[in-house]
């Protein structure tokens, strides 16, 4: 059975043309989904594309914490982040949370094109999945 799944996209500056022309090329997969993304990123890959796409602020303006907040809510299925591994970023402590928040609630994360080309194509992103949750309360210290 077909399942969309909701897939936030998000891309740093220097690389915000890798993912537009990404998105370009997976444009009929895309829109089989509910596609996310922060600010500048999601405004690029809608009015180029023809996508809708449900925009958060920039991620340097809470962006990222408004997705990571989605995570944590069980509303994002799929990360398309492609970070810029070369430039500092000013945000780099909200950028590390979010992919820790991918991590612990075990969603699928492509931060290049090579990992986003083997999620977009995978048959596991037509269908029904349940994915696991590891539970983290055992190592948390309670008072």
């Amino acid at each position: 059975m077909k399942k969309r799944k909701r897939i936030v996209l998000i891309a740093h500056d220097n690389r915000k043309e890798q993912l537009l022309e990404w998105a370009r090329w997976n444009k009929k997969l895309l829109g089989d989904h509910e596609l996310f993304g922060t600010g500048t990123t999601g405004g690029i890959i809608s009015r180029e594309l023809g996508l809708d796409v449900h925009r958060f602020k920039s991620g340097p303006l809470g962006g990222d914490q408004q997705v990571g907040s989605k995570i944590s809510d069980g509303d994002i299925d799929v990360m398309i982040f492609f970070w810029d591994p070369m430039s500092a970023q000013p945000h780099d402590v909200d950028v590390k949370a979010l992919l820790r928040l991918a991590v612990v609630y075990n969603i699928p994360v492509a931060c290049n094109r090579s990992s986003a080309d083997f999620i977009i194509s995978s048959p596991l992103l037509q269908e029904e999945y349940d994915r696991k949750i590891d539970d983290f309360a055992a190592v948390l210290i309670e008072p």
